[in-house]
């Protein structure tokens, strides 16, 4: 019978915090899948021109998480997320009340530009609030809120959807605007650091794309991206080629969170828990090439959701970790710019995911759309372990702190008091 941890294992109350109004948040993000169709039956658009809005979209996602480890440095974490949240808000209400196609277009991008904003200030707050033993499982269950909330999303689309396409964009608005005023409200105050180059600010003068560890972890972490982006785009398409209704994607996207959540405390079994980093990721990637296979071969919906699991513990051993090393290579103070560094990775996934997999679809069939990436997740297992490694060895997760990490205990200490005013 296992013993109950100890209290210096709990997570403190800022993580919570950010967990729960980011997993509402997800629960209210089920607009976006429809912004293509919104266009096309509202305003008469090609497919074309939808997939070009949609794209516009993602795009502007790229320099949104960049601004957001920018801004996060320069007037607060808190600030920056609630500016992030309210745009998302305000600009999901200018789509839903656009009288024009041309109107809808400058919306869906502003929305693209506001989406990412939350993102890195919101995981570096985290990375900040609890020491590096803990950062696996403040992710993780981060990862398993967000998998939760996408289940519920689907749910309320589905009701939203038969009534209003503009609906789901004001619903969906509301949430972000409720998210926004209640962590203003609960989040501790900004603390602003020193603008100047102080010798205690060195670390946020470094470039997080100068950094090759960082490039270490980009490059496979945009090829993940890019395959995680896959699965949501080709898998009702492969259902309705194998005879199965597109919609049954619903049922294995859920069977995919709900294996992301049990698989939780799984994670925190001592075997895995001390497992390296690398060897971890690796393993995550050769899971997720278990199921991807698994999608290739498969000719019965108990087969899919066999593979979704396994597809699902992958991905739970994966985003519980990446973060987790991205927040450990990056130097003191600059936790906000390194994450947004990496997020890049999803925006370019967003972009050239739906490309990528009707095109294998359409000149490939099922079997090669779904072994492609299964390859490729194999592939980077072997980067992973040969080339990775040896980069990220001497990150605080990896128990070995290089030089630039070792006055992160003081930080760690300064973010774990009493929310304070903010300084200039």
């Amino acid at each position: 019978m296992p013993h109950p941890e100890p209290a210096r294992d709990h997570l403190p109350r800022t993580v919570w915090l950010l967990v729960t109004a980011r997993a509402i948040n997800r629960l209210g993000a089920f607009s976006l899948p429809f912004l293509t169709v919104l266009i096309s039956t509202e305003y008469g658009a090609g497919a074309a021109t939808a997939g070009l809005l949609s794209a516009a979209f993602g795009l502007a996602t790229i320099p949104s998480r960049l601004a957001g480890g920018r801004l996060s440095a320069r007037i607060g974490r808190r600030r920056t997320i609630v500016l992030g949240l309210t745009g998302c808000g305000l600009a999901q209400l200018g789509v839903a009340a656009a009288g024009s196609l041309a109107t809808v277009a400058v919306f869906a991008i502003l929305l693209g530009l506001a989406f990412e904003l939350y993102e890195a200030p919101s995981q570096a707050m985290i990375a900040d609030a609890v020491p590096p033993a803990l950062r696996v499982r403040a992710y993780g269950l981060l990862n398993a809120a967000l998998a939760v909330g996408g289940t519920g999303a689907g749910l309320i689309a589905a009701g939203l959807g038969r009534w209003d396409l503009r609906w789901l964009f004001v619903a969906d608005a509301l949430t972000c605007l409720i998210c926004a005023l209640v962590l203003h409200l609960v989040l501790p105050a900004d603390h602003l650091r020193p603008k100047t180059g102080s010798a205690g600010n060195r670390g946020a003068l470094v470039h997080p794309w100068r950094d090759r560890t960082l490039w270490a972890m980009f490059v496979p972490g945009t090829v993940f991206a890019l395959v995680a982006m896959q699965v949501m785009m080709a898998l009702p398409l492969t259902l309705d080629r194998r005879g199965f209704e597109p919609a049954d994607a619903g049922l294995l996207f859920t069977t995919s969170a709900l294996t992301i959540v049990a698989a939780q405390p799984a994670l925190r079994l001592r075997r895995l828990a001390a497992m390296s980093s690398s060897r971890a990721l690796a393993l995550g990637y050769v899971l997720m090439a278990c199921g991807l296979a698994w999608y290739a071969v498969a000719r019965d919906l108990p087969s899919f959701v066999l593979a979704t699991v396994a597809w699902g513990l992958g991905d739970a051993l994966v985003m519980g970790r990446v973060f987790t090393v991205v927040a450990g290579i990056a130097p003191p103070h600059g936790t906000d710019r390194y994450l947004a560094a990496y997020g890049v990775s999803w925006g370019i996934a967003t972009v050239v995911a739906p490309v990528v997999a009707t095109q294998l679809l359409t000149h490939a069939g099922v079997t090669l759309t779904w072994a492609v990436p299964a390859v490729l997740c194999a592939a980077l297992a072997a980067v992973q372990l040969l080339v990775v490694q040896p980069l990220i060895a001497d990150s605080p997760t990896e128990g070995r702190p290089r030089e630039a990490a070792r006055s992160r205990p003081s930080e760690h200490a300064e973010n774990q008091n009493e929310p304070r005013p903010i300084r200039s």
